[in-house]
């Protein structure tokens, strides 16, 4: 599961082999085009676009349709326009889901996200009806082998993060949501590159789900992240480590 490791049963997203090449680059070039579009063009200053190409590579997208999507975002482009759409619901076992979508048509998006939930044993409720369960932060991740934890800390702390955690062989570092950019390209500039970041919905409290309704959730969470138009679903729920060797198995 990618986003980090503290979160692989909260922000469940299924690996890039699950999944069609251009539906991987589709999502990708999305994503791309709106950080071109809100921040520039220029990765050096954005970096939501710098995140979003690393990644893109990493994804094995190639340089002309990256160069492409960034066209698109600063106006050179001819491409649709895409705007932020959130959807929120409630998934098996009474977990709260958020659905992040990057899209150029509203009814689209919004018909195939409510037939999903319902097609899997969910509701999809009024934009709100939801998120009051999350909070909006940035997160930034570095592995521990970077620097120790105070100069982590320390580091952060200057940059405007709000808190840091060691979780499994790495540091997460979290702050305000308007405060990403200011800390990620602080903390970029003294420990390179991190291995995540990006804005998520952190869950205040997470409801532990039976191997059933584990099954269940995911199967929703993975239709969900199946629609072209869908970029994140972030739900507040946590399975037990024995649990999670079942499913695995």
């Amino acid at each position: 599961m990618a986003g980090h490791s503290k979160f692989k049963n909260i922000q469940h997203r299924k690996g890039a082999q699950d999944k069609k090449r251009a539906q991987i680059f589709n999502k990708w070039g999305k994503e791309i085009t709106v950080a071109a579009k809100l921040g520039g063009g220029d990765p050096n200053m954005n970096p939501r676009l710098r995140l979003a190409i690393t990644k893109a590579k990493a994804d094995n997208m190639p340089n002309d349709r990256i160069d492409r999507a960034i066209k698109n975002g600063t106006g050179e482009g001819n491409d649709a326009n895409y705007e932020d759409i959130r959807y929120e619901g409630y998934g098996p076992g009474g977990v709260a889901v958020i659905v992040d979508c990057l899209t150029d048509n509203r009814n689209r998006s919004a018909s195939e996200v409510r037939s999903t939930f319902s097609k899997y044993g969910g509701n999809m409720g009024e934009t709100g009806s939801v998120s009051f369960m999350f909070d909006r932060v940035g997160q930034v991740v570095y592995p521990m082998s970077k620097a120790s934890f105070d100069d982590m800390f320390e580091a952060a702390v200057e940059c405007g993060a709000m808190d840091v955690e060691e979780d499994e062989g790495s540091y997460v570092i979290y702050c305000g949501d308007t405060d990403f950019g200011a800390v990620s390209s602080g903390l970029e500039s003294k420990f390179g590159e991190p291995s995540e970041g990006g804005l998520i919905w952190k869950p205040q409290n997470t409801i532990d789900l039976d191997q059933e309704k584990a099954e269940n959730l995911l199967k929703l969470v993975d239709a969900l992240e199946d629609l072209d138009d869908v970029q994140t679903v972030t739900a507040n729920f946590d399975v037990s480590d024995e649990v999670l060797a079942k499913l695995a198995g």
